[in-house]
């Protein structure tokens, strides 16, 4: 069992940036593909980034590619979402995901584990 615990949304301009971080609970956290999801109302959930168990490996949505970054500290049972360049479209609820295999995928159903979500909201 995990639990996933995110922070760090909230409500920014247009082309500032924030940093989102999920923290783990439990002795096993190196063992999970990590991954952050959004959805936006009315919208369907929708995959932003992905990364392997050792941290080596990454993934973007094609929308965030270059203004996104996610990493990890397997020491601090940590995953992080640096978000740079924001935009009105960016504003969603984004959740922190787990997966116990070792494959990075972008499908929802991959991941066993989910936060609650944090808000961000970018303002025009």
């Amino acid at each position: 069992q995990v639990q996933l615990v995110e922070s760090g949304g909230g409500l920014v301009q247009a082309g500032g940036s924030l940093r989102l971080s999920c923290e783990a609970s439990g002795r096993t956290f190196s063992t999970y593909t990590m991954a952050w999801f959004r959805q936006a109302p009315g919208k369907e959930r929708e995959f932003v980034a992905g990364i392997s168990r050792s941290g080596t490996v990454t993934s973007y949505a094609d929308s965030v590619k270059g203004r996104f970054a996610i990493s990890r500290d397997n020491a601090k049972n940590t995953v992080y979402l640096e978000m740079n360049s924001l935009k009105p479209e960016d504003t969603a609820n984004y959740y922190c995901a787990a997966a116990p295999e070792a494959v990075l995928g972008r499908s929802g159903r991959l991941y066993d584990y989910w936060g609650q979500g944090t808000q961000v909201t970018v303002s025009s």
